[in-house]
């Protein structure tokens, strides 16, 4: 190994060497994750006003430009399909309320537990298929309330240094505050309080919004955000959507994380 002389440098050398070890040193040794070469499913349905064939027109061709071959589905039946299924890199979701069929539900069930990532958000991941809780216990959560229905809610980061948040600042909502019923041992990275104005005996209860989990071997995010298309014009809520996008879509191919402290 060579050894530098610093004395001989000249101070602006000096400076620059510095810098550059610096950056070295912040820099995230592990590659951010992304959709490009990814074989993705995303299927839409269910309550229209969740506006999944608007959110449908904003999130794939987003992923399409990030290099993802997009599939796209409004029908559940695909998920029955166990050797297409087997063959995807990742499963994003909308479709709030409505039935699975037990076959519809094993296959999603099947695919995630084996390694395809899940991603979601709102009501089309959290919110969907009331009577499944298999399925509910693969998302690591399930909508029960939104007090006052659209109202202004702050948005707060507990985690700043995962790839989903690293940069992002706290924000403000106007749109549905979700209160949910979470698995304790989520990774929650971002989360909400509720002030008790309109649910008086929850004031100050603080709520998961952004979780990451497993089920099996396969990447699970949720993100609360997103009642309408609209509330993805929040630039925050959008880049955390994208990130965690990515995120799910490793699940074949990174290292599983660890929850050393599920903090919820």
């Amino acid at each position: 190994m060579k050894t530098i002389n610093y004395r001989s440098l000249p101070v602006v050398a000096i400076l620059l060497l510095f810098i550059s070890f610096s950056s070295l040193e912040a820099r995230d040794p592990v590659e951010a994750p992304s959709l490009k070469g990814k074989k993705v499913l995303f299927v839409w349905g269910g309550w229209n006003g969740h506006e999944p064939e608007k959110c449908r027109d904003l999130f794939v061709p987003w992923m399409e430009s990030e290099g993802a071959e997009v599939i796209v589905s409004d029908s559940l039946g695909i998920y029955t399909d166990e050797e297409f299924m087997a063959s995807l890199d990742l499963v994003v979701q909308i479709w709030t309320m409505g039935q699975i069929s037990k076959d519809q539900e094993q296959g999603l069930l099947k695919a995630v537990k084996s390694g395809v990532g899940l991603a979601g958000w709102h009501g089309g991941l959290g919110d969907a298929f009331r009577n499944n809780t298999e399925y509910q216990f693969m998302v690591g959560g399930q909508w029960v309330a939104h007090p006052g229905g659209v109202i202004d809610y702050h948005v707060d980061f507990v985690d700043k240094k995962d790839y989903v948040t690293r940069g992002l600042q706290d924000f403000d909502m106007h749109s549905e505050q979700y209160y949910m019923h979470v698995d304790p041992n989520v990774n929650v990275l971002v989360t909400t309080t509720f002030n008790g104005a309109h649910a008086s005996w929850i004031d100050g209860a603080v709520m998961p919004v952004v979780w990451k989990k497993y089920y099996g071997t396969g990447r699970v995010f949720y993100n609360s955000l997103g009642h309408v298309a609209a509330d993805f014009e929040v630039d925050e809520a959008l880049e955390i959507m994208k990130r965690g996008i990515r995120w799910a879509s490793e699940s074949k191919y990174a290292g599983q994380e660890k929850w050393l402290h599920p903090v919820y």
